[in-house]
C-alpha cells in the first residue's frame, strides 16, 4: 500500500509553493517533510488527501496502493490526516467522537467494541463516556489520532501534530503515533519544521 507522489506542484496566481516533488512511501514507513512556514507543507498535505482549495492549480499525479488519487472525492480516497489542533466535536463524548471514523457497515454494538479496545490499548481504558472537555491535552492527540486510524485508512497525513504539545508530552505522544502506524502498516507522511519530529532522523526539505 505504498503512498507515490510523482512530479507534484501547486502553485498559487501562476507562483509555484515549491519546486516539483516526486517520492515514494512504503507501508509503515514515515516520510518527513521540512519546510518554514508558508512554504506550503500543509497544502501539500491537503492536496493529497483532497480538500485543496480551488484557488490553487495542481499537477502531478497522486497513487495509493495502485489508485490514482487525483480525481477521486475526498471521503473514497482513504487517506486520514491528523493536524496539530485536535478538532475534536465538544458536543460529543469520547465513544462519540470516536465512533464517528468507524465504518458505516459496523452496528452500534461492534463500533463500542472497537472504541473499548483501541482506547485500552492507548491507555485510555474506561474512557468512552468522558466528556472531551475534561481530557489533558495528551489524551485529546491519543483520541483525534485513533478516531483517524479507526476509520481504516490506507495512508495517513500528519500536519504538524506535535506542535502545540507541550515538552513532556510530545515525546510519549510521537512513540504512540509512530507506533501505531508501524502496528497498521501504512504508509506516513510527515510534515514539520522540527528535525526532532522525524521518524528516523532524516527528511525532505520542501523548497
Amino acid at each position: 500500500m505504498s503512498l507515490v507522489l510523482d512530479s507534484i506542484e501547486i502553485s498559487l496566481n501562476q507562483i509555484p509553493l515549491f519546486t516539483p516533488l516526486s517520492l515514494s512511501v512504503e507501508p509503515g514507513t514515515i516520510v518527513t517533510i521540512m519546510g518554514p512556514s508558508g512554504c506550503g507543507k500543509s497544502t501539500l498535505l491537503a492536496s493529497i488527501c483532497g480538500m485543496l482549495d480551488p484557488g490553487f492549480l495542481f499537477t502531478g499525479t497522486i497513487t495509493l496502493n495502485n489508485r490514482r488519487l487525483n480525481n477521486i472525492d475526498m471521503e473514497h480516497r482513504k487517506v486520514g490526516i491528523l493536524f496539530q489542533d485536535d478538532l475534536l466535536f465538544p458536543h460529543l463524548d469520547v465513544f462519540g467522537n470516536m465512533a464517528f471514523g468507524l465504518p458505516a457497515r459496523m452496528n452500534r454494538s461492534e463500533k463500542r467494541e472497537h472504541v473499548a479496545r483501541s482506547l485500552a490499548a492507548a491507555g485510555l481504558e474506561g474512557f468512552a463516556k468522558r466528556d472531551i472537555a475534561t481530557l489533558s491535552g495528551g489524551q485529546k492527540a491519543r483520541v483525534s489520532l485513533l478516531r483517524a486510524l479507526l476509520a481504516e485508512p490506507e495512508a495517513i497525513l500528519l500536519d504538524e501534530p506535535f506542535s502545540k504539545l507541550d515538552d513532556n508530552l510530545r515525546d510519549s505522544i510521537k512513540e504512540f503515533v509512530f507506533e501505531q502506524i508501524g502496528r497498521l502498516n501504512i504508509p506516513a507522511l510527515l510534515v514539520t519544521h522540527d528535525r526532532s519530529d522525524s521518524a528516523d532522523g532524516t527528511f525532505i526539505e520542501l523548497r
